[in-house]
């Protein structure tokens, strides 16, 4: 029988109703799909995404958080990451971790800090830190300071302060410039302002040409080099000079040089003036008391030294009870000193010497016992030992002209101050009632006190105004030396020279004088030392005096001649 016979029309529809079914379930499997999507986790998809994505880089606070841990070799790379950044505490986090003041703790996130002196400061938000408890130095090699200092370099170049910025290119210059910082140079020449700074790029700019293998680029730097006085710029030429194989370029490097020397000369004669001057307005300080007391009132006072270094003792006795108020000690310390050196020197006149005037010995021997009492007082008070006293910010430092010039504040303040205390006791002594009494008494004492002059109070005020002026030489001299119950011996000889020599009485011929005998004994010292230049500072004046027995400018008119 036949297969096919046995499909009955009930076999057919059985048949047809299974591929309906069949097809049906096919139909809803990508229904069941999408279902099971829409079932899936939020969570799923998000991370996928989140893993697609980079992590954001870290901020300038993690960067520095960060270089309070891991290695050096992760501390480089941190410091790398940081030279990229523009923040303006990047320069004072950079320094203190090139000096080894940057300090961190063990917290999670760390305290990073900048120590200053005995002063903690949180590094990233300036605030003052008072307890530096967990607080270790960050660790940095040589390597890593290294690079530290060159990013620092670049960082100040830019920094709104010139001396910062002349700093940055002396680094340069120093370092040695590559491609990448002349080109650094090149495009912060445009826009700096400051000519010192400029001129220092300049040099560094030129010294990067020494090395090309332009012939004609090299000549004109060492043209440029020759106007240059950094000891780099030398240094460059000379090898130029020396060792190359252009002899073009040898003799160019060699007239450089040489013009160099000169402007080299040149300054160091400004900078020996300028330092002798400074020398004369330490003598003039000194001296312009004792040409009152002595040129004016005829008293020789041994004791002169002492009170110059009372008023030293003064400046030192208001650091002490002032110790919060060091930037104004000086400005205190002035009138102080003049008032208690003043009074000192009335007590003096009044107590020792007005029964000694005619009598040149007496007074001398007694001053100069007056001068051991002092002594002895002072140890007794304050002990032998030699006191330091501070100097204030705004008098501290040097003022850099050129680097082969350079001047002290202090000893360009002292010559401004000795000048300042000249021209005020001149004003005293010509424009005010008490000078023209002193100079009544001091050519005349009959005459004035037949006009109603009390001669008496006008030694007193005289000797109590050279005795103020000595005190103010202290202050002056307490930021030069030590303050100790010697100081004022080593300058009484040469107070007596300057008055002397300048002419007994002329405060203008003190002035002349103490200039020259500063400026003569500064040029000798180089050649002959400090105790021979002395030496023969000495004997010159005695010849001199041998000639012109008066000083320089001696006094003229009747009390002169008598």
């Amino acid at each position: 029988m036949n297969p096919l016979c046995r499909f009955t029309p009930r076999h057919t529809a059985r048949f047809l109703h299974a591929v309906l079914l069949w097809l049906f379930c096919f139909s809803l499997l990508p229904l069941h799909a999408s279902a099971q999507d829409m079932e899936t986790p939020p969570d799923s998809s998000s991370e996928a995404q989140t893993d697609a994505v980079p992590a954001a880089p870290p901020s300038f606070e993690q960067l520095v958080q960060q270089l309070a841990g891991g290695s050096l070799r992760d501390r480089a790379a941190t410091v790398q990451q940081l030279s990229s950044q523009s923040d303006e505490r990047l320069a004072d986090i950079f320094n203190a971790l090139v000096s080894g003041d940057l300090l961190a703790n063990k917290d999670k996130p760390p305290v990073v800090a900048i120590r200053n002196g005995e002063q903690l400061t949180d590094a990233l938000t300036g605030a003052d830190l008072a307890d530096s408890k967990g607080l270790r130095r960050i660790p940095v090699n040589n390597s890593l300071r290294t690079q530290l200092r060159g990013q620092v370099a670049q960082l100040n170049l830019n920094h709104p302060n010139t001396d910062k910025r002349y700093a940055a290119v002396q680094r340069f210059i120093r370092d040695g410039v590559d491609v990448e910082t002349a080109a650094l140079l090149r495009s912060h020449q445009q826009v700096e302002e400051s000519g010192r700074v400029l001129d220092a790029i300049t040099t560094a700019l030129a010294v990067f040409q020494l090395q090309s293998p332009d012939r004609d680029v090299r000549l004109a730097a060492i043209d440029e080099l020759s106007g240059s006085l950094e000891q780099e710029a030398r240094n460059a030429l000379r090898g130029i000079a020396e060792n190359d194989a252009d002899a073009e370029l040898r003799s160019a490097a060699a007239e450089a040089i040489e013009s160099i020397q000169g402007r080299i000369s040149f300054y160091r004669f400004v900078e020996n003036l300028f330092f002798g001057l400074s020398l004369g307005s330490v003598l003039l300080l000194a001296a312009i008391g004792l040409a009152i007391t002595f040129g004016v009132m005829g008293v020789i006072n041994m004791a002169h030294g002492e009170l110059i270094m009372i008023g030293a003792y003064t400046t030192w006795g208001v650091q002490v009870l002032f110790p919060d108020l060091i930037e104004w000690s000086l400005l205190i310390a002035i009138p102080a000193a003049f008032l208690i050196t003043a009074l000192v020197g009335i007590a003096i006149e009044r107590g020792v010497i007005r029964f000694l005037y005619g009598r040149p010995l007496e007074t001398l021997l007694a001053t100069f016992g007056l001068s051991l009492v002092l002594q002895q007082a002072v140890r007794t008070l304050f002990s032998p030992l030699n006191r330091s006293v501070s100097s204030p910010e705004w008098i501290s430092g040097t003022l850099s002209i050129n680097p082969v010039l350079s001047i002290t504040y202090t000893r360009l303040y002292i010559l401004i101050f000795g000048l300042m205390v000249f021209f005020a006791l001149m004003l005293v002594m010509k424009r005010t009632t008490l000078g023209l009494k002193v100079r009544a008494v001091s050519q005349n004492r009959a005459m004035a006190r037949a006009v109603g002059v009390r001669s008496s109070w006008v030694d007193a005020l005289t000797f109590g105004l050279g005795s103020g002026v000595a005190g103010v030489a202290g202050v002056a001299l307490s930021q030069l030396t030590n303050v100790g119950p010697n100081l004022g011996q080593a300058y009484i000889i040469d107070s007596f020279m300057v008055v002397v020599f300048g002419g007994v009485g002329n405060l203008w011929g003190t002035l002349v004088s103490a200039m020259s005998l500063g400026l003569i004994n500064n040029f000798l010292e180089p050649y002959a030392g400090a105790m021979l230049a002395k030496v023969l500072v000495l004997i010159m004046l005695i010849l001199f005096i041998q000639k012109k027995p008066k000083g320089l400018f001696p006094q003229k008119g009747r009390a002169a001649a008598d």
